[in-house]
């Protein structure tokens, strides 16, 4: 169990203090180049949905989002206890699961929290069914008096690494165009790692 929480610490402190500082130090949209480099930028952008932006069913859509994380966050700890208590812990299972964990746990803060804690942000408009920008740059608030309420926070966002931006005619093509956080970044590792170490995680099969 040290191992996941060393882990799982280690991944939210860097996600939760990245995005602290994108949200009280960058306008909506802002985007500059890190270490001059055009290729990896920093771009704030708020997310309401999952992973690299990708969203569904407005306000409704959101609440689902949160509680199949609380789901996932909650099945994975009890996964964990069972693990520990029958000797499976293989750093090749357990390093990645806990990686995927944090990264699960790092977005739901955004979503169930931020909305409460800063004074400004994204929200839904429910007569037109959109998600709303904001200006200006958000500060911490009391909490509770914030932007929008329990479980309306949207994810920080600001890891953008467009290494193709060019014009063909008048098509525009940016790869990689999604811009994600350290728990995207963590979720996505610690699954490739389980697929390239299958065999390692697994010794007897999938078994959960």
């Amino acid at each position: 169990m040290k191992k996941i929480a060393i882990v799982t610490i280690l991944v939210l402190l860097i996600d939760q203090i990245s995005k602290i500082y994108i949200k009280t130090h960058f306008h909506l949209g802002e985007s500059i180049p890190v270490l001059g480099q055009d290729w990896f930028r920093l771009t704030f952008v708020e997310n309401p949905g999952m992973a690299y932006g990708l969203q569904f069913g407005g306000i409704l859509g959101k609440y689902a989002l949160v509680i199949l994380r609380i789901v996932m966050i909650t099945y994975m700890f009890f996964i964990f206890k069972k693990w520990i208590k029958i000797g499976r812990t293989s750093n090749y299972l357990l390093i990645p699961m806990a990686m995927i964990f944090a990264g699960a746990i790092g977005n739901l803060i955004d979503g169930m929290f931020y909305g409460m804690i800063f004074d400004s942000g994204t929200t839904f408009d429910e007569t037109t069914g959109r998600w709303i920008d904001y200006g200006g740059i958000s500060q911490f608030t009391t909490f509770g008096s914030g932007y929008s309420h329990f479980m309306k926070g949207c994810v920080v966002d600001m890891l953008h690494f467009p290494m193709v931006d060019t014009y063909i005619g008048d098509y525009h093509l940016e790869f990689f165009k999604y811009v994600f956080n350290v728990a995207d970044s963590s979720i996505t590792i610690g699954v490739i790692l389980l697929f390239l170490f299958w065999k390692k995680a697994f010794p007897n099969g999938f078994d959960l």
